[in-house]
């Protein structure tokens, strides 16, 4: 019942995946003449929004040999820039990061833990379900917290100084779409104040 859906924000619509090739965004032209074509949103489409022309310029942007050039980035050191690249190879030395975790709290440092509550790609309750197994004791209940006003989501404090938010109508990358919410929630906090 969930096909169809789009993983990272249940209420985007699903155009597949953010970073398609290179040739399914942009023609061979150079990236002066494709300037107006890339900054043009269509409303055609529901696919067709400033969060996936968004993307599409980023690939512009940091495939353009000038750019390149300008972050010393030698030629033919990488390849192709592509978002969410999962064809990166790394060797994974860490299953599991409870213990960092439980390790880094109790010397005396702060978290804040946050989640969009449309991803589905790492849903809130399963991050809700991984601080419980870290059994810290609830020092402020849930509450919501506001910006502008507005609900923008919920929170609990924990004891070792973690910090626990949902962003309301927040998706996998949560700031991407909430930026304001977001924002917010991080000044308050690195400021030690309560979201």
């Amino acid at each position: 019942c969930t096909s169809g859906l789009d993983n990272a924000q249940i209420l985007e619509p699903s155009c597949g995946f953010a970073s398609p090739k290179s040739h399914e965004l942009l023609s061979k032209r150079s990236l002066d003449e494709r300037d107006k074509e890339l900054i043009v949103v269509s409303e055609s489409s529901p696919c067709e929004s400033s969060r996936i022309d968004g993307y599409r310029l980023s690939h512009a942007w940091l495939n353009d040999y000038w750019v390149r050039e300008a972050l010393h980035i030698r030629k033919g050191s990488l390849g192709e820039w592509v978002r969410c690249n999962d064809g990166v190879r790394y060797t994974s030395t860490i299953s599991d990061s409870f213990q960092y975790h439980l390790n880094l709290s109790t010397k005396g440092y702060r978290s804040l833990i946050y989640s969009g509550d449309h991803d589905m790609l790492i849903p809130f309750l399963g991050t809700q379900a991984w601080i419980r197994s870290l059994n810290y004791s609830i020092i402020e209940e849930w509450r919501s917290w506001i910006v502008e006003g507005q609900v923008a989501g919920y929170t609990r404090v924990y004891s070792n100084g973690m910090t626990f938010a949902t962003v309301k109508g927040g998706g996998h990358t949560a700031p991407e779409y909430k930026p304001v919410e977001c924002f917010a929630m991080f000044k308050r906090w690195i400021s030690h104040q309560p979201l």
